[in-house]
């Protein structure tokens, strides 16, 4: 298989297991033949390729890390990480973890892949938005990522309002993170705050060993035991 020069999306595991469980083998024959990286992290993108193939030589390839630390207005910067491309090379994106380009930074990179002309080649794997949604049963026709709620207490109080009409109104699945450390406390707030008969789904360490998805009404999650400390999870509600 030769590729085409363009820009590969390639996901990586959500959870520390084996790749074969949630990457399929197309994705491992794409990433052994790409030379040019744009990565979140330059450390986690060394040991997700070794990862693919031990035999991949780290050193032989380049890396430009693009993240939250970014300047995301030096669009030069930027662009110049896709110049491989205009030399008839493949280029790879690879975020920290699940799908690149969905709630990340490399979003903006393929924004100016597109207008530039070239191919972008999306490659299948886990994202945690979609697997959580998937088991939540929840609408999965009208669903909205909203990413971190507020921090600020009479901020997030307004945020939950706003996701209560758009369910109450239009059906609509309302889906959201929040820093691990923090998982508990966000939880307790939804219980307080919300109505006793809405649906809270609380996914956790999807795909991984310790993987809990579990629906519940308000009520009943303000009577549950549970511990998400420092695991990643994701939120959702609906009537």
């Amino acid at each position: 298989m030769s590729l085409e020069a363009g820009l590969y999306l390639i996901p990586t595991q959500l959870s520390d297991v084996t790749l074969d469980r949630v990457l399929p083998a197309h994705n491992i024959a794409v990433v052994r033949q790409i030379r040019h990286f744009v990565v979140e992290s330059v450390r986690s993108a060394r040991r997700f390729l070794k990862k693919c193939d031990r035999d991949i030589d780290i050193d032989a390839l380049t890396f430009n890390e693009l993240n939250e630390h970014t300047d995301l207005s030096d669009t030069a910067a930027i662009e110049a990480m896709l110049t491989p491309i205009s030399r008839g090379e493949p280029v790879g994106v690879i975020s920290d973890a699940g799908c690149p380009a969905v709630a990340d930074p490399g979003a903006d990179l393929v924004a100016i892949a597109q207008r530039k002309g070239y191919k972008v080649f999306p490659l299948v794997g886990p994202s945690s938005i979609l697997m959580s949604l998937m088991a939540s049963g929840f609408n999965g026709q009208s669903f909205a990522f909203l990413g971190y709620l507020p921090v600020d207490g009479q901020a997030r109080q307004s945020k939950l309002k706003e996701m209560t009409r758009r369910i109450e109104r239009e059906r609509q699945t309302q889906i959201f993170i929040e820093a691990p450390y923090r998982n508990n406390q966000l939880i307790a707030d939804l219980a307080s705050h919300l109505p006793a008969a809405m649906r809270l789904c609380v996914a956790s360490d999807i795909t991984g060993e310790s993987q809990s998805i579990i629906t519940r009404t308000i009520g009943q999650w303000r009577q549950a035991q549970y511990n998400y400390h420092k695991i990643p999870t994701i939120f959702l509600l609906f009537q």
